[in-house]
């Protein structure tokens, strides 16, 4: 096949448009995958893809055209870039447009083979679970999950002589736990980007503990309980309010970081805690790129024309006040306010000390929240989410685990949450499990929460 580097250098060159910008992305993938205490399936995969991002100057504004294909060969590349040309031609001015990112100075190696990935990474990982795979056998549980590894070399090219190129690695384990007659379940996962340090046995140890915790089962009803958050459930909601952390959205009144009147809530406290929110392309294991790749625009979120743009540290939020929401170049321009760009990645800090161990043994009574699931909003001014527990919700009496109970329906604010915790603990990687197909790469500490609210039992298992 042509070399990816050259896909991009002959698609900038064969677009007739006033502007192009070219992510091309070469992607390897292997896994691993069990049921049932056995080994079922094994796999390499290796994917291309580019996208054209053509751009047309007219009288009223620049419109764009945006097509990603799988592309192996000249031909098919001519044939998308052709079709993103038309179809800027074809499109109404795009509010978002803003000037194509102009070449700046960087240390990427262009020319450097794309990285990737193969199975060899699971090697000291496979050897380890075959010992756990054993052990549950032996124990007559049952342990369901899988291992997967990826390798995307990304590289971006402008118009403007931009190159810019990016290799990340990714991966993640999620392990689920049953009893044998399948009444009890555990889950737990753990972002993997390099395998060596993942711990396959602690993990599976963690489940053991909890089916151990289910072997007493106590029903409540729905209500207001103390609640214990570890930090994965943490990642579940403020991933998401994230990605709500619109500037535009918030000064047109649309979101609950909204303060009226075409102003934010930005320089406004949302906790009593000295909680510091923020995101940063080199913080050490959850490392993403530092410029903004962004194949399809999300409006007020981030946009196609903002391609190639460095990205940095930025704060979210410091000493539990907000201090900036998410602005690309277009909006930001309109608002007159600094530019702040989407970063693929979340660190929740509050200087606490304790883990989920110890805010169990400081209990009286509560609940313990293990995993969170379908999450969805139900109110965007308040940021209010409803979703489902699932998979271990346990109570925690005299500072021990004393069972495992129903699972809920909760309704709940993530900005709610922050503003009433009673306790924030050590920050540590943690991956959301209902958004660790789109986003894996996040830090946050457990929560106290006095009074989470549990809204209906829900018949989930």
């Amino acid at each position: 096949m042509t070399q990816i580097q050259e896909l991009v250098e002959k698609a900038l060159a064969a677009s007739s448009a006033d502007g192009c910008i070219v992510i091309a992305e070469e992607h390897s993938e292997t896994n691993l995958r069990w049921a049932a205490n056995n080994l079922t399936t094994n796999g390499q995969m290796r994917t291309r893809s580019v996208t054209v991002i053509s751009t047309v100057d007219g009288a009223e504004g620049t419109s764009c055209g945006v097509v990603t294909r799988s592309v192996s060969n000249e031909d098919e590349l001519e044939s998308l870039v052709r079709a993103a040309d038309k179809v800027a031609r074809a499109s109404a001015p795009a509010e978002d447009a803003a000037p194509i990112v102009e070449n700046y100075p960087n240390d990427d190696d262009w020319t450097g083979e794309p990285a990737e990935t193969n199975v060899g990474v699971f090697e000291q990982f496979a050897g380890t679970l075959g010992g756990v795979l054993e052990q549950w056998r032996k124990a007559d549980r049952l342990l369901f999950g899988f291992a997967e590894h990826h390798m995307s070399s990304t590289y971006l090219g402008t118009s403007t002589g931009l190159r810019r190129r990016h290799d990340q690695p990714d991966g993640r384990i999620e392990l689920n736990g049953k009893s044998v007659d399948y009444v009890r379940s555990a889950y737990a996962n753990e972002h993997a980007p390099a395998f060596g340090a993942v711990d396959v046995a602690a993990m599976a140890d963690r489940l053991e503990q909890r089916l151990d915790w289910a072997s007493k089962r106590v029903d409540l009803e729905p209500g207001r309980y103390e609640t214990i958050m570890p930090p994965t459930t943490i990642a579940d909601l403020l991933v998401y309010a994230y990605w709500l952390g619109s500037a535009r959205d918030a000064e047109e009144g649309r979101s609950a970081y909204s303060a009226g009147e075409g102003t934010t809530k930005v320089g406004t406290s949302l906790s009593p805690h000295p909680l510091h929110l923020y995101s940063d392309p080199g913080h050490t294991g959850i490392e993403c790129a530092p410029f903004l790749v962004v194949p399809q625009s999300m409006a007020g979120v981030v946009s196609v024309f903002d391609n190639g743009v460095a990205t940095g540290p930025v704060d979210w939020m410091r000493d539990g006040r907000l201090t900036a929401l998410l602005a690309n170049r277009a909006w930001a321009e309109q608002s007159t306010i600094e530019p702040r760009q989407f970063v693929d990645n979340l660190i929740l800090d509050g200087g606490g000390t304790s883990d989920v161990d110890s805010m169990i043994a400081n209990t009286e009574r509560g609940l313990l929240l293990t995993t969170l699931w379908y999450i969805r909003i139900v109110d965007p001014q308040t940021m209010l989410l409803t979703g489902l527990t699932r998979d271990g919700v346990y109570l925690v009496e005299n500072g021990a685990v004393s069972a495992a109970v129903n699972n809920f329906r909760f309704n709940e604010s993530p900005l709610d949450l922050l503003a009433r915790a009673s306790e924030v603990g050590r920050t540590e990687h943690a991956m959301s499990r209902e958004w660790s197909d789109y986003f894996r790469r996040s830090a946050m500490p457990p929560l106290r929460v006095p009074d989470f609210n549990m809204s209906t039992v829900s018949e989930a298992s």
